[in-house]
């Protein structure tokens, strides 16, 4: 199986090194320097109708890049979009729920399946509307998040609130469900009205036991001043 270690400090890159016949793929745009024996294609992986569920769920591209070590072993180095930290998460035993944008690269024994939300939850969460992807298989995942990533245990009767647009993956097995306030139940109006003006908008709310990995930023949040800063 390839090797997928993260290399750097400040804005890591991901180091994948392949031997002869092994392949991964990742988002697109992902790939950053690769070694000759190693042939990158763009693929629609799973058909259009797989591949539109995904782009819906967190985001994705329509197109792969699918990267094969064809005339030898060889290394290459690939990158998220937004600048922050990369997660390797191990998938077979345990599988991994993924937030919008998430996604970087997954070895070839790893699918990536799109299902259906609540109603509740999709109206109002940020994690794939109606749809969200899940991890399938045997193999390893790796994700990223806008700033520094941290890792969350979550045990029965501890439940742990975290703001929506700071979760990028999350254990299957956790029940989560969408809110807009973290206190009590004053009624679905003033919880709505106390999230405006407390500034944290959707919370999401996990029970149960598993892991759940955090990021530091929010990229929303950072559009949303960069769109307020006067023209220069």
């Amino acid at each position: 199986m390839p090797v997928l270690t993260i290399t750097g400090d400040f804005d890591p890159f991901l180091h994948v090194s392949m031997r002869q016949g092994e392949k991964i793929y990742c988002e697109s745009n992902a790939m950053v320097m690769m070694e000759a024996a190693l042939d990158l294609k763009g693929k629609m992986t799973g058909g259009i109708g797989a591949a539109l569920m995904r782009r819906f769920a967190n985001g994705e591209s329509l197109f792969q890049q699918h990267i094969e070590a064809v005339r030898g072993d060889g290394d290459c180095l690939l990158a998220p979009t937004l600048p922050g930290a990369l997660q390797i998460l191990d998938v077979g035993q345990r599988q991994y729920m993924l937030s919008d944008g998430c996604f970087v690269a997954a070895t070839s024994g790893v699918e990536l399946k799109v299902r259906t939300q609540s109603v509740g939850n999709a109206l109002f969460a940020q994690s794939g509307g109606f749809f969200i992807t899940e991890t399938n298989g045997v193999g390893q995942v790796a994700v990223s998040g806008f700033g520094g990533v941290h890792e969350l245990d979550v045990e029965p009767g501890r439940d742990v609130i975290i703001d929506n647009a700071h979760v990028v993956a999350w254990d299957s097995g956790l029940r989560y469900e969408i809110s807009v306030t973290t206190g009590g139940s004053s009624g679905f109006l003033s919880n709505l009205v106390n999230s405006q003006t407390s500034g944290e908008g959707m919370v999401l709310r996990f029970s149960g036991k598993g892991k759940i990995l955090i990021c530091s930023r929010n990229s929303a949040s950072l559009q949303s001043w960069l769109m307020r800063q006067p023209a220069q």
